[in-house]
């Protein structure tokens, strides 16, 4: 996979996704990329894993692009436009993947989660943070608005909290992300390994297919007006009525048992 760049380790139905370039603060370098989507491919084919958790080797979570690597770049004899164009179009490929996944994705964030780092934290369906974590869409400090991070970042937080953000260049902490809804939940930073694997146990022990048609649905509905989305939704839970372990489930509720989902 990629050189090792993404580890991809299976455990109690859970796969982990650990960025391992942690002597770049796991920077997204094209192989990076690539890596990265190879792994969500192979997750989307896993009907063994119920959920994922996505994490970073080293001292960070993500530290965003390459800038390096970006700067190279514009050897090109066009100055590096098109190599840009495709850069930032394979980052946004690998962003919009992970909604489109069949099971939810967990970040487990220490240290910083900067750039594209915290767009990866933003396009992830749920987020554990380690209560000294920052978080920041720094590409002003150095001319360069972060116009696709904004694109996740503006999608889970208000507008004027992602506008201040991205126009400061500013870093945020854990709790401020909570606040504003980058964040589900904060651990301190020994557990915060134990608590990421707590939630997604939690909804490992869920049945699969609900969570699946019902991730689905989710992002399909978010962004209908009002009635379009409901009309979805009532006809994705007739759907989901007639699965063989929802039946099951809402008899085994009824008389107070376990049930025998298969």
């Amino acid at each position: 996979m990629s050189d090792g760049l993404v580890g991809y380790d299976v455990t109690e139905r859970v796969a982990v996704l650990t960025l391992r370039r942690p002597e770049a603060l796991n920077a997204l370098s094209d192989a990076m990329l690539a890596a990265l989507k190879d792994a969500f491919d192979r997750l989307g084919a896993d009907q063994a894993v119920r959920v994922a958790i996505l994490k970073g080797a080293g001292k960070a979570f993500c530290a965003g692009h390459d800038l390096k690597e970006m700067q190279a770049g514009r050897a090109a004899a066009d100055g590096g436009a098109q190599y840009f164009a495709d850069l930032f179009g394979r980052c946004s490929e690998v962003m919009q993947t992970i909604p489109t996944l069949p099971q939810p994705v967990i970040a487990e964030v220490h240290g910083i989660a900067t750039a594209a780092g915290c767009q990866l934290v933003a396009s992830c369906d749920m987020a554990v943070a380690a209560s000294d974590a920052r978080f920041g869409v720094n590409g002003v400090n150095i001319g360069l608005f972060c116009s696709t991070p904004m694109v996740a970042l503006s999608r889970n937080v208000t507008r004027k909290a992602a506008f201040e953000m991205l126009v400061t260049g500013g870093f945020i902490g854990a709790e401020r992300a909570q606040e504003l809804g980058l964040v589900n939940r904060i651990a301190a930073p020994e557990e915060l390994e134990r608590e990421t694997m707590d939630l997604a146990r939690i909804v490992a022990g869920k049945l699969t297919a609900a969570v699946k048609v019902g991730k689905r649905a989710f992002y399909d509905q978010v962004d209908l007006p009002l009635a379009q989305a409901y009309e979805l939704t009532g006809q994705v839970m007739a759907e989901n009525m007639m699965f063989r372990d929802t039946d099951e489930g809402i008899q085994a509720f009824i008389e107070k048992r376990k049930p025998d989902w298969r």
